[in-house]
């Protein structure tokens, strides 16, 4: 299917479970640490992003392997102890599939994906493959308490760019994992496009600022069920969460494009 033939569907999706731990609230208002595994995430799902406790890297989960992708740049498995205050994982099916034969830029994704979701109130997985220009990611690193908000720990975050370089030469192939979130949802989750990338030779990635595909293929799972796991963490319990719709968005934004 080619990406001009996409439409809006009328055909009722298939139940499709997606698995969260943690609130992005609690994230923004500095709750770093969950009691949530690696280990347990991958029985909930083989593809999915997130983070790790005291925010040590940007997490990617892709064909059943999770990774960390370190503030340098660089990735790694990460271990199944690792623990995690906010993910998001589902068993990915691909429910649709579109080949993108020629340059689109992050904002022609966007629109590809609006045209092809049935619904703005479902979940929707994502996983755009293929070779990209370049791809202009940024990656949280390590925080120490007591812990900031989110929005100040985001601030000056180093940027990395992926297949650029000095020479002139550009291009580099790897996947990027998402999700889709309904607008209702801000402040359970992400409302909107959150995204990793990782390389194809599992060596670089991050969160994604900004990518131009050359070509490559989107393929999309519905999310139809959200089961949410709190932690029970004393810091959870305790957190103030009560942030008015307005600061939330404010604040997701500023967190999620900070560049």
């Amino acid at each position: 299917m080619s990406d001009s033939a996409v439409s809006k569907s009328s055909r009722i999706p298939p139940r499709h479970e997606v698995f969260q731990t943690g609130l992005m609230n609690a994230l923004l208002d500095g709750v770093y640490d969950g009691d949530c595994s690696v280990e347990h995430l991958l029985t909930r799902g083989d593809f999915g992003v997130g983070t790790f406790n005291a925010l040590d890297g940007e997490m990617l989960i892709l064909d059943g392997v999770c990774y960390r992708l370190s503030s340098d740049g660089t990735v790694a498995p990460a271990p199944k102890q690792e623990l995690t205050p906010f993910a998001v994982t589902t068993r990915f099916e691909s429910h649709m599939s579109i080949a993108i034969d020629r340059p689109h830029s992050r904002a022609d994704i966007a629109r590809i994906l609006d045209d092809a979701t049935p619904s703005d109130n479902y979940l929707y997985a994502f996983w755009l493959s293929g070779d990209f220009e370049f791809v202009r990611t940024r990656t949280v690193a390590k925080q120490s308490k007591p812990y900031r908000r989110l929005v100040e720990v985001t601030k000056g975050e180093p940027v990395q760019i992926f297949g650029a370089s000095p020479d002139g030469a550009s291009g580099v192939s790897g996947d990027i994992v998402g999700f889709l979130t309904p607008v209702y949802q801000q402040g359970i989750g992400i409302a909107g496009d959150h995204a990793h990338f990782i390389s194809a030779d599992r060596h670089s990635g991050g969160h994604v600022l900004d990518y131009t595909l050359t070509r490559g293929e989107l393929k999309i799972c519905i999310g139809t069920d959200l089961h949410v796991e709190l932690p029970r963490t004393r810091e959870f319990e305790n957190a103030d969460l009560d942030d008015d719709l307005h600061t939330q968005d404010a604040e997701v934004h500023a967190t999620e494009n900070h560049s």
